[in-house]
Parts: C-alpha cells; structure tokens; sequence
C-alpha cells in the first residue's frame, strides 16, 4: 500500500455516489506497502478502505475481488468487496481500476508469539481448502516468470558477491520447477504476500487476512513459506524461531494435512519465498516509481533469510 495516485475529497464525493454506502465524509492515504494507491473511507455506513490499482489492469483486478468475495461467501476473515449499485466490483477513477472493501477490526500483530503463530497457520489452512474450488485461474505474477524477467534488471546494481548469490540461487530455483517433488505439489489460490502488517488480531483472536493483490494460483507450500519466513523468524538475523515455526506449521497441518511430496520440497520453497522477496525488495529499490508516502523496503533483510535457508536444514512439516 501507498499513495501514487492523488485522490481529492472533491474526487471520492462524485465518484462514490456509484455505491450504496452514502456520502463520503473522510479520506486518508495509507502509507504502508508499495504497489497500490490505498485509502480509508468514512461514509453513512461506514469505514472502509478504497485501492486504486496501478500496475494491475481492468481484466486482471476481477480475480482478485472475486476470489476475495469467494472466500469471505465460505467463513473466511477476509475484507469484502463492495458492488457498485450496477453491480460491479471494478470501476475506474482516474482512469484506472478502483474498488472499496469493507475494512477488518483489530490491529496487525507485530511482535508475534506462538499462538498468533497457530492462529495463522489454521486460518492459513483453511483459506486454501475454501479456495479450492475457485473457478478462476490467474497465475502468481511475481512467480518464477517474473523472476527470470527481473533478474537481468537489477543484476548490474549488486556488488558481486550479491550478484553470484542471485545468480545460483535463480539456477537452482529453475531446476527444483523442473523436478518431479515440485510437480506433485498441490496448489490453488494463494495470499502470496501474507506478512504480519496484512493480518489482523484482536489481542489474540484472529480477525483476517487482507491485501490479497499479490494473490495467484501457485503452490501452497509456496504461500506457507512466504508466512514462515515472516512470522517466524528473528527479524535481525532472519534465523527461524522454532516455537513460532512448530505452532504454525502444526496448526496448518490439523486442518490441511502435508503431505510426503510437501516435505521434499519444504527447503527449496523456503529458499524460493526468500528469493522472490528479495529480489523484489531490489526491484523496488533500484527502480522506484514516484509516490507519496512510500519508502522502500530493506532488500538486504531477504538476501539474510536467503543465505539462512540455504545454510541451514529446514524444521519438518509435520
């Protein structure tokens, strides 16, 4: 979340009068993140938070929405997306795709400790099952495509150690896609980007999942590792914390079992969960977009929890 596209009070009164939620009496940019421009709204019924998307196109931004509708349809704590009074869930605003989702209780629980964990990794679970039968495919954008288009982007501004690191691990990540463990996975919709600032607690009850436009259909070991190696580790070191990592994991596997072919692939995809934030943390840096109230984020804190994952034998799944 950030600010790219300026949004006035001016602009909101017109163009939310297309929704069944009143006049709108308040506007304020959210500053967190670096994708999408993302504001909190005060109606007649209302907080809720609009997202002006700003890579994303017309046709893609229905997956997301829909599947956020799907989930939220089945139990799942997730923001919902509210329909235009004609019914549709994407409509632009200064000529690019904007929606308004309802906005979740509770506060993002930054100093996790093993039952936040657990609670993650139940909830976790449970978001796969229910996104199982979700008729839409939209493959993970930031996936390995994305990766061998990006890598020969930032390569020139790494100093050579970081520049051999990205390369072998790249080369490794290409094989394990290739290999028969990777190929037995199961997979669905994932969040794909479910770090501690996109979860909300409530002391310690969960209270939902959100910001899921990073979402694709991918491996959910995939989806399970990007949490892992945010929820779980020390922050400084990026070494895993092992309380926290066997409370989410055991949590997981009570509602979703692992399964043997999951367990071969555990440290690779920790590996690649790492890679993929890293490599987009460089992006990031190296080749910003201009906005308000963004600041990049430390690409250095994902090349550490690369280099731990490679160094260091994974926990067991199960």
């Amino acid at each position: 979340m950030a600010v790219f596209t300026t949004v006035t009070q001016d602009d909101l009164t017109s163009w939310i009068s297309q929704f069944p939620l009143g006049a709108a009496h308040a506007l304020r940019g959210i500053a967190s993140g670096v994708e999408n421009s993302n504001f909190f709204i005060d109606t007649d019924r209302g907080e809720f938070v609009l997202t002006v998307f700003e890579k994303l196109t017309f046709e893609q931004v229905p997956f997301y929405l829909e599947l956020m509708r799907h989930l939220a349809e089945r139990g799942v704590a997730v923001p919902a997306p509210v329909a235009s009074n004609s019914g549709a869930l994407v409509t632009p605003l200064h000529g690019k795709p904007a929606a308004i989702v309802s906005k979740l209780d509770g506060t993002c629980q930054m100093h996790p400790a093993p039952v936040h964990c657990a609670a993650v990794g139940a909830m976790l679970a449970r978001m796969h099952l229910a996104g199982a039968d979700f008729p839409i495919r939209q493959p993970n954008l930031r996936g390995l495509e994305w990766w061998r288009s990006t890598v020969p982007t930032v390569l020139s501004y790494l100093v050579p150690d970081a520049m051999i690191l990205l390369l072998d691990e790249m080369e490794y990540q290409e094989g394990f896609a290739d290999s028969e463990a990777y190929m037995a996975l199961p997979d669905g919709p994932i969040h794909a980007d479910l770090f501690r600032n996109n979860v909300m607690f409530d002391g310690e009850r969960l209270t939902g999942f959100f910001d899921f436009y990073f979402a694709g259909c991918d491996t959910w070991l995939f989806d399970v590792a990007v949490t892992i190696n945010d929820w779980c580790i020390d922050l400084d070191s990026g070494v895993l914390d092992s309380n926290r990592v066997r409370a989410l994991l055991d949590a997981y596997h009570a509602v979703r079992p692992f399964n043997a072919s999951e367990q071969v692939a555990w440290q690779p995809m920790l590996r690649a969960a790492a890679l993929r934030f890293w490599l987009s943390r460089l992006y990031d840096l190296h080749l910003p977009r201009d906005a308000e109230m963004l600041t990049p984020h430390d690409p250095d804190h994902f090349k550490r929890i690369l280099q731990e994952r490679i160094a260091t034998a994974a926990p067991t799944l199960y």
